[in-house]
């Protein structure tokens, strides 16, 4: 039987907490001074994933680090302690080692770490591109709109992910701004995407300028805490937060219902699998990043598939075909860990519709209590 490992960390010093009960009685600072010497650890034990084709078990491995020492502490340390994870799973008898959430960002995308494992790594980002952009086109379709009719904003545009959704979107969308906080990246891919697909596309790192008309979001950036709050959205928009943690504030949830946000790189993982881990989701479904370390395994695929800031369409296409060879797929739609419903997608659609037909009659008290900006929060993202 071939064995992966998944590397995870805790997002805030509050998972750290529900690991450790007894760590709440300490402040924030305190956990994470603690969490800097902290061994990684064996979360749990997978066993389950079967095709038709193969059967694999793996592990979660702990690095203790949250989201915030991730991008706060030396780069150096980091990854000599995303090093160490790895290390244990290697010695656990892992043959291909997955890195989740911040994990995959350290370190050149994988690529330093790559380097010094036995083993081949991935980011998961190919299958995670392959079912956001699917889950896009499916929640645009539940709105009765169409992607080519559409202005399209990618929110860190540069980054891995984010490079490559630019490029999938480009083919299709009417118009299309890249977002990101360096601009010479920027304009670099804003020349490839003219050559690939002859789109005139815009860039700016101003996040309320570039929200402000999207119709559809995709929003993928490696920031530490929320970027995106309620007054940046247009009424109507559809967001598909990739990101974890997460870009998307979860005050859009309870202040924008005429806004639809869903889960970016959700999948249903075939078979009875049973990951004895709780990230969240009901039992058999995990995120893209983890399956695409999965259904590698089960492919015998001994490779470091998904590495850097650079991916590729055709391995995108490619793993996006082995998913459905080994019965993966995109596991409906989700809004903050939450199944969506066609109740919920109606009321989206019916508080926009209220909103515009409002507008349409000069409603300023709705203007200003609502769609513009009440928040002075600061652009807090990293490509």
């Amino acid at each position: 039987m071939k064995r992966f490992a998944f590397i995870i960390h805790p997002i805030t010093a509050a998972d750290v907490t529900r690991k450790f009960p007894w760590m709440g009685y300490f402040s924030e600072s305190a956990i994470e001074m603690a969490t800097r010497y902290m061994p990684p650890v064996k979360a749990s034990y997978i066993e389950g994933v079967r095709s038709p084709y193969a059967v694999v078990d793996g592990f979660f491995i702990a690095c203790p680090l949250t989201s915030k020492q991730m991008v706060t502490l030396p780069e150096d340390y980091v990854l000599g302690r995303i090093e160490k994870a790895c290390q244990k799973a290697v010695k656990m008898g892992a043959e291909i080692i997955g890195l989740g959430a911040m994990t995959s960002v350290v370190g050149e995308g994988g690529l330093r770490l790559a380097q010094r494992l036995p083993v081949p790594v991935t980011t998961g980002n190919s299958y995670t591109v392959a079912i956001a952009v699917e889950g896009l086109y499916e929640a645009m379709k539940l709105m009765d709109r169409t992607i080519e009719d559409s202005k399209a904003v990618v929110v860190g545009a540069t980054g891995s992910i984010g490079a490559i959704c630019s490029r999938l979107l480009a083919k299709n969308v009417k118009e299309l701004t890249l977002l990101a906080r360096k601009t010479e990246p920027l304009y670099r891919l804003r020349y490839r995407i003219l050559n690939e697909s002859g789109l005139a596309v815009t860039v700016t790192t101003s996040m309320k300028e570039a929200l402000r008309d999207a119709d559809l979001i995709v929003t993928v950036s490696s920031a530490a805490d929320a970027i995106i709050e309620p007054a940046y959205l247009k009424s109507g928009a559809v967001v598909c937060d990739v990101a974890r943690p997460r870009d998307v504030a979860k005050a859009v949830a309870h202040e924008r219902p005429d806004v639809l946000v869903i889960d970016g790189g959700v999948v249903e993982v075939p078979s009875t699998v049973d990951f004895r881990f709780n990230f969240g989701f009901p039992p058999g479904l995990s995120y893209a990043c983890m399956a695409e370390t999965m259904i590698l395994a089960l492919e015998d695929r001994r490779e470091s598939f998904s590495l850097g800031r650079e991916l590729s369409l055709e391995k995108v296409e490619e793993i996006s075909l082995l998913a459905q060879k080994h019965g993966f797929s995109l596991a409906g739609l989700r809004s903050f860990d939450r199944p969506l419903t066609e109740i919920d997608i109606m009321k989206v659609k019916q508080t926009m519709s209220s909103h515009q037909k409002m507008l349409q009659k000069g409603n300023n008290v709705l203007v200003d209590n609502i769609l513009q900006p009440r928040y002075n929060t600061k652009l807090k993202m990293v490509d």
